[in-house]
């Protein structure tokens, strides 16, 4: 029986890998630079900033240089995020619902910075589903998936063993750190057309396509 559920942010809890990959479209073009979207899904999706940026440069950067590229490059992403409606993905709002009716407890483990969770936590409806201090993000310290530190992180906060636990991701990285995981349930939120040909998981679309009979006895 699953008896805790961690969510991804980005592409999963909310459909925003679009906006993402335009801002760093923008930031890229003040570079004369170029990437296609196969080579932002293996590059970027899912993993943090200071890993990206290491890899988009030859030279060295300084942590203030990089600190710098972060807001630069995140400034136009929530810039983007406000010119339209920002909403939790498809019947996630449901989901969240039907799991604080369970007592299910639930959190959210995102390669975003706290830059970014903040814009989130003020702009979205999370305050009423989550607490922000069991939110596990990037804060310097976690490495990138596909390494399943992030996700084992929250399963301490969650106080659940990997058998009980399931995981929603959209990034190839993130569904490998939640195999990396031993988590018993992952689910991939098909919401930016990302190659899953060999992944075996159950994809979806909208959030009432998840079997509620797994939390049951």
């Amino acid at each position: 029986m699953i008896k805790g559920v961690i969510f991804d942010f980005n592409g999963t809890l909310f459909y925003d890998t679009h906006l993402h990959d335009r801002a760093w479209d923008l930031f890229l073009a003040n570079r004369r630079l170029e990437l296609s979207n196969s080579e932002k899904s293996s590059k970027m999706h899912g993993k943090n900033n200071s890993q990206i940026f290491k890899g988009l440069f030859e030279e060295e950067l300084s942590k203030e240089e990089i600190k710098n590229l972060i807001l630069e490059k995140e400034n136009l992403y929530q810039e983007l995020c406000l010119q339209g409606p920002m909403e939790l993905a498809p019947g996630a709002i449901e989901f969240l619902e039907f799991l604080g009716d369970q007592e299910i407890p639930f959190t959210i483990a995102t390669a975003s910075d706290r830059y970014n969770v903040d814009f989130y936590f003020k702009n979205l409806p999370l305050t009423k589903y989550f607490e922000f201090d069991k939110v596990i993000y990037n804060d310097g310290t976690i490495p990138s998936k596909p390494s399943p530190e992030i996700f084992m992180r929250a399963m301490q906060v969650l106080n659940i063993l990997p058998e009980e636990t399931m995981i929603l991701e959209d990034s190839i990285s993130g569904i490998k750190a939640a195999e990396n995981s031993n988590a018993k349930t992952i689910i991939i939120a098909d919401s930016a057309e990302h190659d899953y040909e060999e992944m075996s998981h159950q994809r979806i679309k909208h959030f009432d396509e998840i079997n509620r009979g797994l939390f049951k006895i």
